[in-house]
């Protein structure tokens, strides 16, 4: 299997695997979110020949339109379940070893260099992807890096960047990110914060950008780990910060204390669906240098109504299977972050139950656990007969077993964003990001679980032998489909 190292592997093998689409004479104003709406979940698409811009600037949208890119990504078998692809990435980072970046010379993203009063943004191709948008977003599927001031850790993290003008973006950081804390650091200490914001993103680093990794860790080494080899970087000609040696586009500058200067930013259709965290004054990030490829790609995240392009769902369910693992919770089957708001805002989770008490441990666990306390709204534990990426037979199990009265807890007080559409408006202008979410118990009630009745459904035996007689008809099905049903659990 091919290894992809940078954006333009991934476009070649989603090309290769049918899952490309190209669209040329686009226009950046509504109509390439317009159309990456349309495709979304379906294909990724790439623009070029964007109305206004030469050809070869173009812009990549739905990184993530289905789960078999993501496989190709990080070595997995195609053919595996969307549960056995957690499996495996939960393996892999569960066995994690640092593998820290190599600093490099030069690399692809060396190319073009824009310095001083040169910088200008403008040249690029940046969309208004919504109609209510406030602006240009070049930020959206972007890894914007800094360093702790005390210790030197670096970080990448997800945040909106919004288009000011030639040479200045605005960035909304929500409370509680490891990038907004380093930010805060500088500022504390009197200083502009060095910031490096990768607008061309490679699609691991973007993952792992949304992904929740221990304190002290960069996400460049889990990213190593993954891939099986070191990521190369650069260092930033103004910020000395290491930048990818492979990406696209990369601003380089730093960030202001609001009192030097801010300006309006938003609002912007967000991964929840909704336009939530409306408009405010944000700091800004004064670009002094930008590094970009030849024929550059800008990489972009339509988000808006989910169900999102905002993939991070299999090494984000890995993550937190580790963590509850961690925490002592035993017999875990399968963790997933559901859709809709797959990005965090359904969790389910499948045990085996041990003991009375256990599928709430696991609930509290869920909700206590760093990479599942961040604006979450529900977590449901289901029973190990049930896949949890199987979102139906979520649903089926809630409804089934899940007496309301008895069988869901809700706890206040809980980690939110001004991204919440749910938050009060008083607790927003207040600025209380807090909210509650609900622990439901969708398992066989445990003291009786042998009496519960048994489920109707075809045996793993039965249907294995159904696939072999008829192997020659079933071509509608797919791979996955028939090594799910082959796998399928029942409770005789």
């Amino acid at each position: 299997m091919t290894v992809i190292r940078d954006l333009r592997d991934y476009i070649k093998v989603s090309e290769d695997l049918g899952v490309l689409k190209r669209i040329d004479g686009a226009e950046l104003e509504l109509e390439i979110g317009a159309l990456s709406d349309l495709y979304r979940r379906r294909k990724s698409t790439l623009f070029d020949k964007i109305k206004g811009y030469p050809a070869g600037y173009r812009v990549f949208s739905n990184i993530f339109a289905v789960d078999k890119q993501q496989k190709a990504m990080l070595g997995v078998p195609l053919e595996a379940t969307t549960l056995d692809f957690v499996r495996q990435v939960k393996r892999k980072m569960s066995d994690f070893r640092s593998v820290r970046p190599t600093e490099v010379s030069s690399g692809p993203v060396t190319q073009n260099i824009m310095k001083g009063a040169d910088v200008d943004l403008l040249k690029f191709p940046t969309p208004r992807w919504h109609e209510m948008d406030g602006g240009r977003y070049i930020g959206t599927a972007d890894s914007v890096i800094t360093r702790d001031p005390d210790s030197g850790w670096v970080n990448l993290g997800t945040y909106r960047v919004m288009l000011q003008d030639k040479n200045t973006v605005s960035s909304y950081m929500s409370p509680g990110r490891h990038g907004r804390f380093m930010r805060d650091k500088y500022w504390s200490k009197g200083q502009n914060c060095p910031v490096a914001v990768v607008v061309g993103n490679d699609p691991l680093l973007f993952t792992m950008s949304q992904t929740s990794v221990p304190y002290g860790v960069s996400e460049y080494e889990f990213a190593g780990w993954l891939r099986g080899e070191a990521i190369e970087v650069v260092k930033g000609p103004f910020t000395g910060l290491p930048i990818p040696a492979s990406a696209e586009i990369v601003l380089e500058g730093e960030m202001l204390p609001p009192e030097k200067e801010s300006r309006q930013e938003g609002p912007f259709g967000e991964w929840t669906g909704y336009y939530a965290s409306g408009s405010r004054s944000e700091p800004v990030i004064h670009v002094k240098t930008v590094l970009f490829r030849n024929d550059p790609i800008l990489t972009g995240v339509s988000s808006g109504l989910v169900p999102s392009e905002v993939r991070g769902n299999i090494i984000r369910s890995a993550t937190l299977w580790s963590q509850l693992e961690a925490a002592g919770v035993p017999g875990i089957n399968g963790v997933w972050y559901m859709e809709p708001g797959g990005s965090y805002l359904l969790i389910a989770i499948s045990i085996k139950q041990g003991f009375p008490g256990h599928a709430m441990q696991a609930g509290m666990a869920a909700a206590g656990c760093r990479e599942g306390s961040y604006l979450n709204r529900f977590v449901i534990v289901v029973d190990d007969d049930i896949d949890p990426t199987n979102e139906n037979d979520v649903w089926w199990a809630m409804a089934s077993r899940c007496d309301p009265a008895t069988s869901i807890n809700i706890v206040g007080n809980c980690w939110a964003s001004a991204l919440d559409p749910r938050l009060d408006p008083v607790k927003r202008a207040a600025g209380d990001y807090s909210s509650s979410r609900a622990i439901v118990n969708a398992c066989k009630p445990f003291h009786w679980m042998k009496d519960f009745p048994r489920v109707v459904n075809t045996s793993p035996q039965l249907t294995e032998k159904v696939i072999a007689k008829y192997k020659n008809i079933l071509g509608d099905l797919s791979q996955e489909d028939l090594y799910r049903a082959s796998r399928s659990k029942v409770v005789m």
